[in-house]
Parts: structure tokens; sequence; C-alpha cells
């Protein structure tokens, strides 16, 4: 592990504690009484793509991520409660990959080995880290038009 990776765990490690803060905060368990409102979670993740349709449906496909409902009585994706990391990188962070990518989404899996064995079945790339973190283990991979994703096993400190 290279001290830039150190960094950037650590920097993943605090921005999930304050996220669990900011959950707590949001659920009315903040001790100062503070009444600001907050958001209580990510409601949408938008992004451009050279072909939509096929990229959603290889989400849903690999991932489990249902496609944009298109009526309201389908079902859409629905997360499970659980931690959510937000945090801004460095403009020149080499952590996602090509330069041109501005984004990298982390996915929380309940299952990293099963998850990462599950795509590398359907062809696709997989690198899990070896190192177990005080917060869960983590793997990359990328989507079919190269947009960076981070799957995590909560563990350790961060049950999820």
């Amino acid at each position: 592990m290279q001290p830039e990776d150190f960094t950037r765990r650590t920097a993943l490690g605090f921005a999930v504690g304050a996220a669990a803060t900011l959950q707590a905060n949001a659920m009315g368990l903040n001790p100062k009484g503070d009444t600001m409102e907050r958001v209580t979670g990510i409601g949408g993740f938008f992004f451009r793509a050279k072909d939509p349709k096929a990229l959603a449906q290889w989400y849903a496909d690999q991932l489990g991520i249902n496609t944009i409902p298109q009526s309201y009585d389908a079902t859409p994706w629905r997360q499970e409660a659980g931690t959510t990391a937000f945090a801004p990188f460095k403009q020149d962070t080499t952590y996602f990959g090509d330069m041109r990518l501005q984004w990298m989404i982390n996915f929380r899996v309940r299952d990293l080995d099963k998850m990462a064995a599950q795509l590398r079945a359907n062809g696709t790339n997989v690198e899990i880290d070896p190192e177990t973190y005080p917060n869960g283990r983590f793997a990359k991979l990328a989507d079919p038009e190269g947009n960076p994703i981070q799957l995590w096993q909560p563990g350790g400190v961060d049950k999820g």
C-alpha cells in the first residue's frame, strides 16, 4: 500500500464517520439540539453515458440496480439503510483512474467475494483490495463505459 492510499483510506474513514454523524443528526439524535434540516440520503445519481439504455441494463444485470421505472407502478431500486460517504477529492487525484472521469460511485454489498465472483463470471474485471480496513473491505471495477466503481463490504467499526 502506498502512502497516498493510506491517506485516501483515512479520508474515507473520516468521511464514513462524518456520514454516520450526519445520519444520526438527521434522525434527531443530535445531542446539541441543532434544528437544521438535513438531507437523509442519496435520492439519485445522474451522469452522462454514451448509450444510456445499454449502460442502465448493465447495472441491472450485473449489480442488481433496477433501471428507472417507466411508470409509477414499477419498482425502483431501493437501497438498504446504511452509511454513505460523501467525499470530494482533489482535482488531480488518480484514485478514479482516467483523469477525464469526474466521479466514482461506491456501492455497499453484503458479500464482496460473492459479488466479485458474480461479476467475474460475467466478464467484468474486479480487483479486490487484499487489505481489510477498520471499516471493511473494498474492490474496484469499471462499468462498460469505463466509469470507476468501488464496492464496499462494511465491517469492523462500520457494520453498514
